[in-house]
């Protein structure tokens, strides 16, 4: 087991594959690279800065950005190599949610990033009594810059390099706060050990060398891109940040930066796949007729698929003619991504690794500093339809249960990435730590079972989530999430969720897609006019019902979807209303929050 600590991966960057571009972003329309000597450079300054403003090994310090770059992880690194505590936050918080997290996590400073965060926590900062100062990483009038704290280039840097060398590898990192989808968040305690033994697991598994390109746009506050942030130090990637909103197109920064990898959430790869397909649509004659019959080879593709004859010849015309366009809408030079956080659809993995785009499903969560299990990219050792096998070191077990089928339950993990415990609470830190036969079992909350697989290996296939078992009136047991990720792969649905929890039959709300159904309703000949009508017309109607039926053709009786309602809203992450969000920052469905908001929809289903 590794005795590193964090922040050595930045010095072990510098004295062996020292990079010019280590860490980029977007300044004023332009790139702007730190080289790894000036990125040192710039830690240590900070570092000092963080203890001239009276900070010590255990204290925290909360950070929240919109979007990560090269002066955030400075201040990341800063902060772990004197024992400080970075307590990253999500920028679609509520001020209220800030508010119980810096209470909590008892921080004495926060810096923020652009936009509306520093009135947001400036809101809530009357009710935390512990916060001194925030800080800015850019000009707000009325609040200092991060920079300001910085100590000068030439000065005594000798305490630094004194608690450098106390930091141990059991020490605390970080506090992670979960983004939850029910009550309030809780904070993640997590070593240097923790996150390191994940690093380290991924070295020979994930596809990055020396001075490859790495595109970062997911949020830090989230420990699956955080801990990719040092995974790219530790392997010596060139990393540039971005946002989400400026990734496709010719002058976008996809084909700008041409990455080898990056990391992604499924709901990303839907929306890319979304607009794969309707520009699809907008070709004509043989040119679509090719897009589609392409799109339709991917259909029965698996990782052992080795086509010969006129079926190897069909594929490479494909390859050519389609597949091909689609590697170059990514910069063309894409050696593998991951994909974790939720469930990632079986269609958009099969279509993204047949079309040459190897996407890999892992699976992990914040109590484990994430990594479980990982599909590799040798196409020998993955599997469809799994998360993969377990990572070297971890082991995994399935606590059978009566309510599921045999050879599926709760899904258990031992790792040394298993978390201390949740920040100042015990209790619901017992609830997901079990003692068994005196060692430390990571209590998931997923349903999954162990599967045969290539190279004679376990793979893990998550089958639902524990705590969202539905139990109708009837006392029949129902997994939703199965059903809601399979109506989620049409691209007429943007979101789904299914009800039943003391009912007497499962429903569905769904959520259209809007793009998806403009271009069904313009096939059809059925006119525009606006979300409200078009979920009330009776011919859009009866198509989500034929995609009803189909989906209710997999599931058996108890679990098929007898009625569903149509919903003329866009869940989201963050609410301009003073509403309560739908979704958590990563995407997850918050069940509680949309059954009472839509209950009156819910009640009609059952009248």
């Amino acid at each position: 087991m590794s005795d590193k600590r964090l922040f050595d991966y930045l010095y072990d960057q510098l004295r062996e594959h020292s990079l010019d571009r280590a860490f980029g972003s977007k300044v004023n329309g332009q790139w702007r690279y730190y080289s790894t000597t000036r990125m040192v450079e710039l830690t240590n300054r900070t570092s000092l800065g963080l203890l001239r403003l009276g900070l010590r090994p255990g204290d925290k310090v909360a950070t929240i950005v919109y979007q990560a770059h090269p002066e955030w992880v400075a201040l990341d690194y800063a902060m772990l190599q004197i024992g400080v505590l970075n307590v990253p936050m999500y920028p679609t918080l509520s001020t209220r949610e800030y508010e119980y997290i810096l209470n909590e996590s008892e921080a004495q400073y926060c810096v923020v990033g652009e936009g509306d965060l520093y009135d947001k926590v400036l809101a809530a900062k009357g009710n935390v009594p512990r916060l001194k100062e925030i800080f800015t990483f850019s000009d707000h009038p009325g609040a200092r810059r991060w920079d300001s704290i910085l100590a000068e280039p030439d000065a005594d840097f000798s305490e630094v390099e004194r608690l450098k060398s106390t930091i141990q590898p059991d020490d605390l990192a970080t506090l992670i706060y979960t983004s939850g989808t029910t009550g309030n968040p809780k904070g993640v305690m997590l070593t240097h050990r923790n996150i390191v033994f994940n690093v380290e697991a991924l070295r020979h598994l994930a596809p990055i060398f020396p001075g490859d390109r790495i595109l970062s746009f997911l949020p830090v506050s989230h420990v699956y891109e955080r801990v990719a942030v040092y995974a790219y130090t530790a392997y010596g990637g060139s990393v540039s940040f971005t946002g989400t909103d400026n990734l496709g197109g010719d002058t976008g920064d996809l084909r700008a930066i041409q990455p080898h990898f990056f990391t992604c959430v499924p709901r990303l790869l839907e929306k890319v796949y979304d607009r794969i397909y309707s520009k699809g649509l907008e070709l004509s004659g043989l040119k679509r007729a090719l897009f589609f019959w392409a799109l339709r080879l991917t259909d029965h593709w698996d990782f052992n698929f080795n086509p010969k004859g006129f079926e190897a010849l069909k594929w490479k015309i494909a390859d050519r003619l389609i597949f091909s366009k689609w590697r170059e809408a990514l910069g063309g030079y894409v050696r593998g991504m991951t994909t974790a956080a939720s469930a990632c659809p079986l269609k958009i993995l099969r279509t993204f690794n047949a079309a040459g785009i190897r996407v890999r499903e892992g699976y992990g969560l914040s109590e484990a500093a994430p990594a479980l299990t990982f599909n590799e990219f040798n196409d020998e050792h993955t599997m469809l339809g799994t998360v993969g096998p377990a990572l070297d070191g971890v082991e995994i077990r399935i606590e059978p249960d009566p309510d599921y089928r045999h050879g599926e339950g709760e899904v258990l993990a031992k790792s040394p990435g298993i978390m201390e415990g949740y920040y100042k609470q015990p209790e619901k830190t017992a609830e997901m730590i079990r003692i068994i036969d005196g060692e430390r079992w990571l209590v998931t909350g997923d349903v999954g079972m162990l599967v045969d697989g290539p190279g004679g290996r376990k793979y893990l296939k998550i089958t639902d989530r524990k705590k969202e078992l539905l139990k109708t009136s009837g006392g029949k047991y129902v997994a939703p999430t199965p059903i809601e990720t399979v109506f989620k792969e049409h691209r007429l649905v943007e979101q789904a969720m299914i009800v039943g929890e003391n009912l007497k039959f499962v429903s569905a709300l769904l959520v259209p897609s809007v793009e998806g159904l403009k271009e069904w309703c313009k096939k059809h000949e059925i006119s525009w006019t606006n979300i409200e009508d078009m979920v009330q017309n009776p011919k859009v109607l009866e198509r989500y019902q034929m995609l009803v039926d189909r989906v209710n053709a997999f599931f058996s009786h108890v679990e098929q979807v007898k009625k569903f309602t149509l919903l003329p809203v866009q869940w989201e992450q963050v609410k301009t209303d003073g509403t309560e969000a739908e979704l958590t920052p990563t995407l997850k469905l918050k069940r509680r929050v949309i059954m009472k908001k839509f209950e009156k929809e819910i009640a009609k289903m059952y009248q």
